[in-house]
């Protein structure tokens, strides 16, 4: 199984409008061969340390890398990465497997 931690940060004061968007895909992620789980998170009120107000987490699961690639490459993962474009500050995306 591969592991995969995404950082995703909105430029100031976009995130519930980059959020929108991106959860609106996640259904047709949800339909793709080899994924397991792909979900949306945010900062706990009050954690210490956070990752801020402009941040989201997308923890993946995904049955190979195989997959993965697929998923990379599929056309409403680039129509997403055209919609947020104007959105995004940061991303930092690491694929991981069991030790």
């Amino acid at each position: 199984m591969i592991h995969v931690i995404a950082i995703l940060t909105a430029k100031p004061g976009k995130r519930a409008e980059y959020l929108e968007l991106f959860q609106a895909n996640v259904p047709a992620v949800h339909a793709e061969d080899g994924c397991i789980e792909y979900t949306t998170t945010v900062d706990v009120a009050g954690a210490d340390p956070a990752f801020g107000p402009d941040t989201f987490v997308v923890v993946e699961k995904w049955a190979s890398m195989a997959a993965l690639k697929a998923h990379a490459a599929a056309p409403h993962m680039k129509a997403l990465g055209e919609k947020t474009a104007h959105l995004v500050a940061a991303r930092a995306v690491h694929v991981l497997e069991a030790a």
